[in-house]
Parts: structure tokens; C-alpha cells; sequence
């Protein structure tokens, strides 16, 4: 099947933080190639980081000012990110690599998407578009790792998205949403050759 392998950065957890990065990059898990002609990238315009500050954890204090302030300089408007993302999905290109899939409409692939990607893009694109352009089934990576760690095929240290990272001999976990989008799925690949 082909999927949107998507991540986004925020700033937060919490349910009122911020898109701050979005970026997707379509893969078939028959062929495990990305197809990496359509991938896209996204800063989402925030407040200034002296502005979020006081609201911010620690980890985004020590981890994402200079992402926070790429975000505020050369972010777009959440309605810009919206079009852009409309003109995407309904681009000929697009519509063309997904056309013969199953299941009608695009599966998104993400890692630990409840936590703040799917309620984030929920929130700011809106459900109606989200059902518009999107399947309602969704394939997680940490779900399979999860249930793979039941099964006994992958040790409990690849529960953390880090501890999978270097499980899988591929590095440190990125933390920029292209980077992590085509990380968590070269991750998928390596799973799917690996059982």
C-alpha cells in the first residue's frame, strides 16, 4: 500500500501548543521507496519565543528556540498552511500516486500520532478536511513496534522512538518533521524486511 509519512513539531504537548513544523513525503510499502518528488515542508507561524517562553517545558526551552524562531520569521499562516495543504492533496501529482489504493483515500503513517499530530491537524485544518482528504483508518508505527514487543520480535528497549533508532542502526531521532517523516518511514521498511 502507499502512504503519507507525516510529522509535525510543536510547541508542546500540551492542548493549546502550536504546529511550529509540518512536512509529509508519500512511500509505497511494496516497492519501499519514498517518493521523494512530493515531499513538503511547512514552518507554521507561532508568537516569538521570548513571547511563548513562559509557557514552554524545559525540553522546548533547551531543544527548540531556533526552531521556534525559524517558525515566527518564516512561518505561514495557519489559513496559508491550510491552502497549501489543499492544493497539495488535490494536486494532479498527488492525485495520480495515490489513485489506486484500496482504500479510497490516503492513509496517513506517523509515529505516536495520538499524542499531538492527528488532535493538532484535527484542530487547525479542521475535521471536515481532514475526512475530506484523509482515510479514517490510520497506520502508526508505535502501535506495530508495540505489538511487535508483545510478540517477542523486537526487544522492550524499541519503545522509545530513540531506543527503535538505534535498535534499527539509524542514528538519533531528529526532531525536524522531514527529517522524522522520512526516518519513520525508512523505520517501517526495515521492520517489514526484519519479520
Amino acid at each position: 500500500m502507499k502512504y503519507l509519512s507525516f510529522d509535525i513539531e510543536a510547541t508542546g504537548l500540551a492542548e493549546n501548543d502550536l504546529i511550529i513544523e509540518y512536512a509529509m513525503v508519500p512511500f509505497c510499502s511494496e516497492t519501499k521507496k519514498l517518493e521523494d518528488s512530493l515531499s513538503k515542508h511547512f514552518y507554521v507561524s507561532c508568537p516569538s519565543f521570548d513571547e511563548l517562553k513562559p509557557r514552554l517545558d524545559q525540553w522546548v526551552i533547551d531543544h527548540n528556540k531556533e526552531l521556534i524562531d525559524k517558525a515566527h520569521s518564516e512561518g505561514i499562516s495557519l489559513i496559508n498552511f491550510k491552502a497549501e495543504m489543499e492544493n497539495y492533496l488535490s494536486s494532479p501529482e498527488v492525485t495520480e500516486y495515490f489513485k489506486d489504493e484500496p482504500l479510497k483515500k490516503i492513509v496517513l503513517f506517523g509515529k505516536s500520532m495520538n499524542a499531538i499530530d492527528l488532535p493538532f491537524l484535527n484542530r487547525d485544518l479542521g475535521w471536515d478536511f481532514m475526512r475530506k482528504y484523509f482515510h479514517h483508518q490510520v497506520l502508526d508505527l508505535s502501535s506495530i513496534v508495540i505489538g511487535l514487543v508483545d510478540m517477542g520480535k523486537l526487544p522492550k528497549e524499541c519503545l522509545s522512538g530513540s531506543g527503535l533508532m538505534n535498535h534499527l542502526q539509524m542514528g538519533e531521532v531528529c526532531h525536524t518533521a522531514l527529517e522524522d517523516a522520512v526516518n519513520t518511514a525508512k523505520m517501517y521498511f526495515k521492520i517489514l524486511e526484519s519479520v
